[in-house]
């Protein structure tokens, strides 16, 4: 498995290790019975600054997940997968695991500058793989 595949893999185990971390304390804040059910109204309580952050911050990373996956996929099957491609995908992998904890405790500015090192890894996935 390449590199990118593999920071691939790994970025999807640590998406659902986000949603544990969200959905635990959500389901504790708002209680069983809104989480389980149709959520047709809007929670009576609402989540924790700590948990509503670990919620955006699980969405956050569906969005860049999209990007990466792509980049990843075509950077693979096309064939041209380099060290320069290896260490974006890993520096992007390592860029999420820091935006967890960053978002979580609200690390300000250090938050939009980890976001920012994995949206340039997935861009020079993109471009590496187009030139």
């Amino acid at each position: 498995m390449t590199a990118e595949l593999t920071a691939l893999t790994l970025a999807a185990l640590l998406q659902m290790v986000q949603f544990l971390l969200f959905a635990v304390p959500a389901n504790r804040e708002l209680g069983p019975r809104y989480t389980a059910g149709p959520r047709d109204t809007p929670p009576k309580r609402s989540l924790s600054p700590r948990t509503a952050r670990l919620q955006r911050a699980l969405n956050n990373h569906f969005e860049g997940l999209i990007l990466f996956g792509i980049a990843a996929t075509v950077v693979t099957v096309s064939g041209q997968s380099t060290a320069l491609t290896g260490a974006s995908a890993w520096a992007y992998l390592a860029a999420r695991l820091l935006y967890v904890p960053a978002y979580a405790f609200g690390w300000t500015p250090w938050r939009s500058a980890i976001w920012g090192v994995g949206w340039a890894a997935t861009i020079i996935m993109l471009i590496a793989a187009l030139v």
